[in-house]
This record gives structure tokens, sequence and C-alpha cells, in this order.
């Protein structure tokens, strides 16, 4: 196998460690394989679109979800650091309102999957990032939603010095318990 599977404290999200092969030329891994994937990670799953962005230190995107055409993302950091957040928007889902957040870096090379049915964000935590992710259905603006990125019910710890960055869908984003969510 040439990854490295770790549910987190959401059993459905999961961090994807790559086998790095190193020498003194640099290193190769393998970013994504559909047979691993679906081996260890989640089967039936098709990617149809692939994102980046890249943002400067202290700006936070999210949290982001669609309401219809929901999307599973797979996401990683090419260059700098991120906090990745996952929030479980399941309501008959025992961790509805939990959150889960992890460290993906350039150097760390880890991925995370967000599947569908969960919110996402990310907090720049170097002074870029290039951020990366693969979703399982396209983006409609019509059906995206937000929730906002500091609501107390959620209670996301994000490590960030002072406010961070925000656009004005994210500044604006709604609490968990005025917001669509999923049944």
């Amino acid at each position: 196998m040439a990854i490295q599977v770790t549910a987190t404290a959401l059993p459905e999200v999961k961090i994807i460690e790559p086998k790095v092969f190193g020498d003194a030329r640099g290193y190769f891994y393998e970013s994504f394989n559909a047979r691993e994937f679906a081996e260890h990670v989640a089967a039936g799953v098709e990617f149809v679109q692939d994102n980046h962005s890249r943002s400067a230190k202290g700006v936070l995107r999210g949290l982001h979800y669609q309401i219809q055409h929901v999307q599973g993302k797979l996401v990683r950091v090419t260059h700098g650091e991120v906090f990745d957040v996952a929030v479980d928007i399941r309501r008959s889902s025992r961790t509805f309102g939990k959150w889960v957040g992890v460290h993906l870096s350039a150097e760390n090379k880890r991925q995370m999957w967000v599947p569908p049915g969960f919110a996402h964000g990310f907090a720049v935590l170097s002074e870029t990032a290039e951020f990366l992710y693969k979703t399982t259905d396209y983006w409609f603006p019509e059906h995206e939603r937000c929730l906002l990125w500091n609501d107390v019910q959620i209670g996301v710890a994000w490590p960030l010095d002072g406010e961070p960055v925000l656009a004005s869908k994210d500044a604006n984003g709604k609490r968990l318990s005025d917001a669509e969510v999923f049944a």
C-alpha cells in the first residue's frame, strides 16, 4: 500500500499520508490513486473537478458546503501550511455540529478526505499557501452555503494570530442553528 489512512475523531473524515520515495534528487509520491482510495478511504467516489487556490497568511476560507450537488473533497497543500477543518452538518448524525482540524502542509504531504455532508474550511498559517482539492460534484454558486467561521455552537479552535482575513460571504456565514443542513 502506498498510503496510510487514519480516521479522525469524525470517523468518515480521513487523513491520508502517502508513501514518499526520496533520494538525493528529491522525492516522488502518488498524490492520488483511485484503486487505493476506493479500497482504503471511500468506495464508489468519482472526482469531477480539481480546484487550486493561493492565499496569504491569516486568510480563512470557509466553512463552505453545497446544500444541493453535495460535494466530497480530497484536499492537500502543495506550498505552505494550513489548518484544515471539517464540520459534520448531518442532523441525523451522532457527531452533528462537531469538528475536526488537521495541519496540512507541503512538508507533511498529508491529505484530508472531507465526505459529503460536511462543511469545510481552512486558515493559512504560513506566509502563503497553495491549496489543491478534488471534488465529487461541480461548483454551483446558487447552492453554496457558508457557516460562520467562529460560531460558538461549533467552537472551532482556529490557531490564528489575531482576526482572520475573510471574504464577505465568510464574514456573513450563518450560525449552525440557522443554517440549511442535511437530514
